[in-house]
């Protein structure tokens, strides 16, 4: 890959930057919405999920509505979840939450420390980033976006690093095939949805999948985004985060992530990055604007708005849509589940929630799940329109309960304050 060209904005602290810090990020905001600028490629030196993930949305607000931008970034360790998800239902809050409660605690399972969770604002299902995987973006006009289009272009850069398993699914996903080699006959030259190693027979191995996709599409640009596997030391404990232990209680609108065999390709991130710039500037033609980011672009309005915005309980939980938590099967959810763990039978357990807040709340306890009518109603009124991510105590929601029935209730209390309580963004 050949040097970065354009205005190159490397971190620099603070304290030595002064006015050049903040004028750097003001004419680069300026360069970027350049109508001149018809090809953009940009690559973050910043860990930081809400800020990179803040500056792929100024980008796609920002730049010229013809233009065609890359941009390259790796996040810390961190739980994505889509637009349209729920975080008590994707994310194991009691481990993600773990380490900003008490760093040394141990867990089980062990935890890696402290993992953000960020709500993109792109559709699409989960994934955990770390410094294993590189996230790319293209952002295109919508007259030249297509869903496969620019896996197809992460294939071939993979292709030509010499993984030649690589290929586009259905799903739109990149996925390395297991299959003997040999197993899909003929494949013609250049092929980006097959390889020598597909397989149509169901009892082949299934492929790994090692880049997912998400969308957004506006009027006038289409945002297309994957993170690639490449060295992950993580694989056997992302499973663990993103394995609620609510799930099997809860029925949300919204979309749910589809789950599917991982594995790394094996690549150094910076082979990888140069050989996605290299593949993009084929597409695109070389004579692109160029840079690297870093932390000082949060000196810039609404990419500091946007970071702050990803941060806040309002966004990451109160964007949920509406969902129920029902320890028993109900008209909405009739599915058969197991008791909350370490209660009775007896004790059931309903909440209704939309953006985060409390539409309904039903508990009962005891013999024949049953409480009398005055200690129902004080549940409910304890609960109803209140925030549901600002609940930090259980056992204090519960109170009036635990005089008849203490040991039933501590129980109840204990597992959602493991399940249910957030920690702060």
């Amino acid at each position: 890959m050949p040097p970065l060209r354009g205005i190159i904005i490397k971190h620099v602290l603070p304290s030595a930057a002064g006015k050049r810090h903040a004028s750097s990020a003001t004419s680069w905001a300026t360069a970027v919405a350049d109508a001149r600028h018809k090809v953009q490629s940009y690559v973050s030196r910043s860990r930081d999920p809400f800020l990179n993930l803040s500056i792929e949305h100024y980008l796609l607000q920002s730049t010229p509505p013809e233009s065609t931008i890359l941009f390259l970034y790796i996040n810390r360790p961190s739980v994505i979840i889509g637009r349209n998800q729920n975080p008590w239902l994707e994310v194991n809050l009691g481990l993600l939450n773990a380490a900003r409660v008490s760093p040394k605690k141990l867990t089980e399972p062990p935890g890696l420390g402290a993992v953000d969770l960020v709500r993109r604002r792109s559709g699409g299902g989960t994934v955990f980033h770390d410094e294993g995987n590189v996230n790319w973006t293209v952002i295109c006009p919508p007259a030249s976006f297509t869903r496969d289009k620019h896996a197809e272009m992460v294939v071939r850069a993979l292709r030509g690093l010499g993984v030649d398993r690589a290929r586009v699914n259905e799903r739109h996903d990149v996925v390395l095939d297991q299959a003997e080699r040999g197993s899909s006959g003929d494949v013609e030259e250049g092929d980006t949805h097959r390889t020598q190693y597909t397989s149509d027979d169901p009892n082949a191995p299934r492929p790994l999948k090692v880049s997912g996709s998400a969308y957004k599409l506006t009027r006038l640009r289409a945002l297309h985004h994957g993170t690639c596997l490449l060295s992950s030391p993580n694989l056997n404990v992302i499973p663990h985060y993103l394995h609620s232990p609510a799930r099997p209680y809860i029925k949300a609108r919204g979309v749910d992530s589809v789950s599917s065999p991982v594995g790394n390709i094996g690549l150094k991130n910076q082979d990888f990055t140069q050989a996605v710039a290299k593949e993009f500037a084929a597409m695109h033609g070389n004579n692109t604007f160029n840079g690297e980011l870093g932390e000082d672009l949060l000196q810039v309005v609404k990419i500091h708005e946007g970071c702050e915005e990803l941060k806040s309980m309002d966004w990451t939980y109160g964007q949920t849509p509406q969902f129920i938590f029902s320890s028993y099967p109900n008209e909405e959810d009739d599915r058969p589940r197991p008791g909350i763990p370490g209660t009775s039978i007896d004790t059931r357990l309903f909440i209704k929630a939309r953006h985060g807040i409390v539409m309904e709340a039903e508990l009962s306890v005891g013999s024949n799940g049953t409480s009398d009518s005055a200690t129902a109603k004080a549940f409910e009124q304890r609960l109803k329109d209140r925030k549901l991510f600002q609940l930090r105590d259980w056992a204090n929601v519960l109170r009036s309960e635990r005089a008849q029935h203490d040991s039933e209730i501590k129980t109840l209390a204990q597992w959602l304050n493991s399940t249910f309580v957030t920690g702060s963004c």
